[in-house]
């Protein structure tokens, strides 16, 4: 078995993506048949592709883009944001309202702070790669971050070109275990174009976002996934008056056969940021289920008698990292 098979083209023009872009999860954030509600006063409802300053970049249910401001109380624009909002000019128009948010996307910046640069996600694709090698205990971080934010994870081993055999390796040890906990786990090359058709399904509704370390090849998936990604930042660009500054913002893209694809240096580089204590063990489902057969209800998987889940462990039914992660965690948290 190919490593591809452990399991999107040149970018649609905004007009031609239209069907697909204002249509949130109805149980998020619309109830009822799953369009966003017009309102009569703000004029019509778009969605957020970019923010810079004081300005969005709104586009409408047509894909024409327009400059927007917000209204003062309305707080600020996140990329990804579905807003009521009215045209000024035939360029620019006023938010007047932020629809409820899912999947919203933080970071901690550098005075550690949390920032919040993207809402409405669907789905985080954690890339890794046969070099440098992946890290079980990231992954399973990043597999934590997704539960919290209830997006739907998907680990993608990248580079598999470089070393067939070892990718297999990979995906039999590191990666086994979560997809048989249910994650969808799927491999290949931007460079060769292996498994890239089974990611490019894979990410055809919602809104998706890629993270990673640094040096797994985000970039190049990203050209390969959006291979006209130049053009368009290129259109962005003279739409927001942005110029260069465009290429570092979180923007929205859409892939050419359905969905789309959020791209930010912050997002790339993303790390845990403020998931409460009582959050963590239900992140770890096999932990969670053992755990309701320890002696203590606050046992914490250590020393403790009576421990169902360092029992499991010992019996081979739960792997001792994901143990090491979740005490990383909880002493982290504590």
């Amino acid at each position: 078995m190919s490593p591809a098979m452990w399991a999107c083209s040149p970018v649609r023009t905004v007009a031609q993506s239209r069907s697909r872009r204002h249509q949130p999860r109805p149980d998020h954030n619309h109830p009822g048949d799953g369009e966003p509600p017009v309102s009569p006063a703000a004029g019509q409802t778009g969605r957020v592709v970019s923010h810079h300053g004081r300005e969005s970049l709104v586009e409408d249910r047509e894909g024409r883009l327009y400059r927007c401001l917000s209204l003062k109380r309305v707080g600020r624009p996140l990329c990804g944001d579905y807003v009521d909002w009215h045209p000024e000019t035939d360029e620019t128009g006023v938010i007047d309202r932020i629809h409820p948010r899912h999947g919203v996307i933080a970071r901690t910046a550098y005075n550690g702070r949390v920032q919040a640069i993207a809402a409405n996600v669907d789905r985080m694709v954690v890339v890794s790669a046969l070099e440098p090698p992946p890290d079980p205990e990231l992954i399973n971080r990043y597999l934590v971050l997704a539960h919290h934010l209830a997006v739907e994870p998907l680990l993608w081993l990248n580079k598999t070109d470089l070393d067939p055999d070892q990718a297999e390796r990979l995906l039999a040890s590191v990666f086994a275990g979560h997809r048989a906990r249910g994650v969808a786990v799927m491999a290949g090359s931007p460079h060769t174009g292996e498994g890239m058709e089974t990611l490019r399904e894979a990410l055809r509704e919602g809104t998706s976002v890629l993270v990673g370390l640094s040096g797994v090849g985000k970039s190049s998936l990203i050209k390969a996934l959006l291979p006209d990604r130049d053009l368009r930042i290129g259109d962005l660009s003279a739409r927001s008056g942005l110029g260069r500054h465009t290429t570092t913002e979180t923007t929205l893209y859409h892939l050419p056969e359905g969905g789309d694809l959020i791209d930010s240096p912050g997002i790339r580089a993303l790390r845990l940021a403020n998931i409460p204590r009582e959050a963590l063990q239900p992140a770890f489902p096999e932990i969670a289920r053992v755990a309701s057969g320890c002696r203590f209800h606050n046992c914490q998987h250590r020393n403790e008698p009576g421990c169902a889940v360092r029992a499991a462990v010992e019996r081979g039914e739960i792997e001792p990292g994901r143990l090491a992660t979740l005490h990383h965690l909880l002493d982290e948290a504590a």
